[in-house]
């Protein structure tokens, strides 16, 4: 195939790069250019998409002797990725940048420009598994390694995408594994650390970046019953479940810690309660997607047993599943919990599978305490 290897800079698209020219294909490299500010240097294992990162890619495509190219898609990434994550915030949600631009820029614009090139597939570092049914229809699978699988920042493919996507580092057992066999290459970044946080956010303060994009304004924290127990500088810097950073005048009834349960960022107000009552039973999600055909189920709109995560590297948990339309006649997610979840937060996204298949994913619109009306707020 005619493949086209989205180079990072990182040694995991450098190894799946060269796995697939191993394997035959035609395969050119491609480095995305997703910074607006062309002088911005990669800190450690903060950031990506860097200058060094760019130098990284072209290295290994040398010596895997592949052609190279730099992309420029900065200002669709500033327009579906960083201003979806400032206008998520505004709206007092937590959003996941990291599945937006999967899905947007990777997994969209990416590929769509590839296959207009005549490219057959996107080749990524991902660790993730693509499995064919019996029908030749494709599921979008965990990775051999679950400690490093990423199927969950993979959610958002749909059925046509995994049609064009190829994932070498399926079957590998160990990120070290990986490293070793870049060591082996030649490759420059079989040592280079990992990269982490949110890229666009270079040093990790991610209150301080969003200072200067949203205008904050004072106002009160108050507890589950309504009364004001302190004041903050802005709703919109607190995400639910946060502990510190409260600055609370008056301390709980129980003297123990509270913590943020809801954000009002049209009241400007900050819940804050007890931990207990982080613990949700229900969630709602809009934006739904399928990983592949979506099971008999959904189309049925009847419930089904699945596993559901909330976070890149959290813990699938046991749940029920069900499809409703809403009064526009859009697809809904309602994932009814076995056991409360803590610290589900509106803007995150729910990733749903069975056994190692991602089903699909939506955005946590709104959870559910069985225990808190956050409605009875006021």
């Amino acid at each position: 195939m005619k493949v086209l290897a989205a180079m990072s800079g990182g040694v995991d698209s450098a190894v799946a790069a060269a796995r697939a020219v191993d394997a035959g294909h035609d395969v050119v490299g491609v480095h995305l250019a997703l910074s607006r500010m062309p002088g911005t240097l990669r800190t450690g294992s903060r950031g990506c998409c860097t200058i060094e990162d760019s130098r990284d890619a072209w290295r290994a495509c040398d010596i895997l002797g592949i052609p190279y190219y730099v992309w420029d898609f900065s200002e669709r990434f500033k327009e579906d990725v960083v201003d979806d994550f400032i206008a998520e915030y505004a709206a007092g949600r937590t959003p996941n940048p990291c599945m937006r631009c999967n899905e947007r820029i990777k997994f969209a614009a990416l590929l769509e420009k590839a296959l207009a090139l005549g490219f057959d597939a996107v080749c990524t570092g991902h660790y993730a598994k693509v499995i064919e049914d019996e029908h030749g229809n494709r599921e979008l699978h965990r990775a051999a390694d679950w400690a490093k699988d990423q199927s969950y920042v993979l959610g958002v493919l749909t059925h046509e995408q995994l049609k064009h996507s190829m994932f070498p580092l399926a079957d590998t057992p160990s990120k070290a594994e990986v490293r070793a066999e870049a060591a082996r290459r030649g490759l420059s970044v079989a040592n280079k650390p990992d990269s982490h946080d949110i890229c666009f956010i270079s040093d990790g303060d991610t209150r301080g970046w969003l200072a200067e994009k949203i205008e904050m304004e004072p106002g009160q924290i108050v507890d589950q019953t309504g009364s004001v127990v302190g004041e903050h500088e802005g709703a919109n810097a607190f995400t639910v479940g946060q502990r510190r950073g409260l600055k609370l005048g008056r301390p709980a009834s129980d003297g123990k810690p509270r913590f943020v349960l809801e954000i009002r960022p049209k009241e400007n107000k900050v819940v804050v309660g007890p931990e207990a009552l982080l613990a949700v039973d229900q969630m709602r999600g809009i934006k739904v997607s399928w990983a592949g055909l979506p099971i008999a189920e959904v189309e049925a709109r009847t419930e089904f047993d699945c596993m559901v995560q909330v976070r890149a590297h959290g813990d699938p948990v046991p749940a029920r599943g069900r499809t409703e339309l809403d009064e526009d006649g859009r697809q809904q997610l309602l994932v009814t919990l076995v056991d409360p979840m803590r610290g589900v937060a509106p803007g995150q996204t729910m990733v749903l599978y069975q056994g190692s298949r991602v089903l699909g994913q939506a955005t946590i619109d709104s959870a559910r305490s069985l225990s808190w009306d956050p409605a009875g707020v006021s």
